[in-house]
């Protein structure tokens, strides 16, 4: 299911495909790279960096899809940078997680790097670190968190998350996961249950003939394990971790309060709308985006299982399973302070690991300040 072949580059940055049709292309994005929208621009760091929670991959396509033509990726510090399509003479660097910050999350690498102007944070992090790190999330690409636990429909009948602790079966999820906490604490899988073994790689799944529960994600697995991973070769049946009540915002466009000064809020004030339309670009039409994705991708760890299809089935189900959506308005990428204060009442009562400062509320969290309520999908 390869795209294509692609030669593994070392050392030299490469020019990666042209964003034709890209967030700055659109009749929207071009109307705002003017007049007060520039002096605010003005106002951003130069070059603007945001660091990522993991290799490429389409859930990214928003801030990828910022970067206009002529942006080049270097695969030594996994960092893709361009001028952006809105306003060329603001570079935009977007840095690859993963084994680049030797799998350390955005919210301490951001710490560590005064460079960073925003990072993607999850909702649990970000309360986790408050104390430490003390950050506010700007914009929400994801509505919805994609993380699923996934299983084999011959093998188990399981249609909601009240019949998982009844099969028994072990649930194979990653050492820093956060979420097995939360099942543990509400019943809804037991001690003997979790096994913190999984690491990203199918074949642990696929050598218990599906006898296994498995973290994964919505976007990509289901169609990994059906299409590309040809041993398996046939469906898996999931649920949504956002189902399970804890409704998470999965990599939120933070950025650290000491640093959210009144530059970096005329800069947010032009940048967040950016994004916002970015979000609804992309989703409209990914190509452009995904190339530059899939060829980052292809680069920093030998090959893309997604491929060409898989990355288009990534967006569509973000589009079909809301996790890209206006959420309870109109509105994308802004957040429901409500459900924000219901994540934290939920780390607090059943992640104490996880639970942060006491008295801690979603406005100190999260800000709508910079949303544009005109745009969604």
């Amino acid at each position: 299911m390869r795209r294509r072949q692609t030669k593994r580059i070392v050392g030299t940055a490469i020019v990666l495909a042209a964003m034709a049709g890209s967030c700055g292309n659109s009749d929207d994005a071009a109307g705002i790279a003017s007049g007060e929208v520039e002096q605010q621009l003005a106002q951003c760091p130069n070059p603007l960096v945001i660091q990522t929670d993991s290799l490429p991959e389409p859930e990214h396509g928003a801030v990828y899809n910022l970067i206009g033509e002529g942006g080049r990726f270097d695969s030594e510090t996994g960092r893709f940078s361009g001028p952006s399509a809105a306003d060329p003479a603001l570079t935009i660097e977007i840095r690859a997680g993963g084994p680049f910050v030797d799998n350390r999350s955005p919210l301490d690498v951001m710490a560590d790097d005064s460079d960073i102007f925003l990072g993607f944070v999850d909702t649990d992090e970000a309360v986790a670190g408050y104390v430490d790190h003390p950050s506010t999330a700007v914009v929400a690409p994801l509505d919805i968190n994609p993380e699923i636990i996934m299983w084999d429909p011959d093998t188990y009948d399981i249609e909601s998350w009240s019949d998982v602790k009844g099969t028994g079966a072990v649930l194979n999820h990653a050492a820093d996961a956060s979420y097995p906490e939360y099942l543990l604490a509400t019943g809804m899988v037991i001690a003997d249950q979790l096994d913190s073994g999984y690491d990203g790689s199918p074949d642990r799944f696929i050598a218990a003939d599906g006898d296994i529960l498995q973290q994964g994600s919505a976007t990509r697995d289901p169609y990994l394990y059906e299409n590309s991973f040809t041993e398996w070769g046939h469906p898996v049946s999931y649920l949504l971790l956002h189902d399970a009540g804890l409704e998470l915002y999965r990599g939120a466009l933070t950025i650290l309060d000491e640093r959210l000064d009144q530059a970096a809020r005329w800069c947010l004030s032009a940048l967040v709308p950016m994004i916002q339309r970015s979000i609804v670009d992309f989703q409209q039409d990914p190509t452009a985006a995904n190339n530059v994705i899939l060829d980052a991708a292809d680069t920093l760890d030998g090959s893309s299982p997604l491929g060409d299809e898989g990355a288009r089935e990534a967006v569509i189900q973000m589009g079909t399973l809301g996790i890209v959506g206006n959420g309870g308005d109109t509105t994308v990428g802004n957040f429901d302070l409500d459900r924000v204060d219901e994540v934290i009442l939920h780390l607090h009562d059943e992640m104490p690991t996880m639970a942060g400062p006491v008295g801690l509320s979603a406005d100190e969290l999260v800000t709508n300040e910079f949303i544009d309520d005109d745009i969604g999908l």
